[in-house]
């Protein structure tokens, strides 16, 4: 998973990780949406964003990854290089969920938040709507 961004300094990072490159494992935290604890992954820095999930095979049930972004803004995401099916829901710098999209596999389509957000919480697709979580529901243990 990429995050689309204006800036040259993000097409020239997707370009490098688009290239071959194994996907490394990021730190993790786990978060909390009601009962549902989540092992994600840390994606805080621009390379770390721009990586994201790219080139994964697999990922397990209740794992995911947390994209932070350094200031509150419009986010959207694509899926360039990203090989799993995911949802991905936008949550702004409250820990709310604003809104939550299905992603497929290999697009470039964009997945935009509908306002400025913080965060982005990518999991397997289907995951938030087997678990009946939708917009306005807090999520904590975000990282900060």
């Amino acid at each position: 998973m990429k995050i689309i961004c204006s800036s040259t300094a993000a097409w020239i990072l997707a370009a490098f990780f688009s290239v071959g490159h194994a996907q490394q494992l990021f730190p993790s935290t786990t978060l909390n949406i009601g009962v549902h604890l989540i092992k994600a992954e840390v994606a805080v820095s621009d390379e770390q964003r721009a990586q994201g999930l790219m080139f994964r095979e697999k990922m397990a049930p209740n794992e995911g990854m947390v994209f932070r972004f350094p200031e509150t803004r419009h986010i959207c995401m694509w899926m360039k290089n990203t090989l799993l099916p995911l949802s991905v829901a936008f949550i702004d710098e409250k820990g709310r969920i604003i809104n939550i999209e299905d992603m497929q596999p290999q697009t470039l389509n964009a997945h935009c938040a509908k306002k400025p957000a913080r965060f982005a919480l990518e999991m397997n697709q289907g995951w938030f709507r087997q678990k009946n979580i939708r917009s306005g529901l807090q999520v904590t243990g975000l990282p900060q």
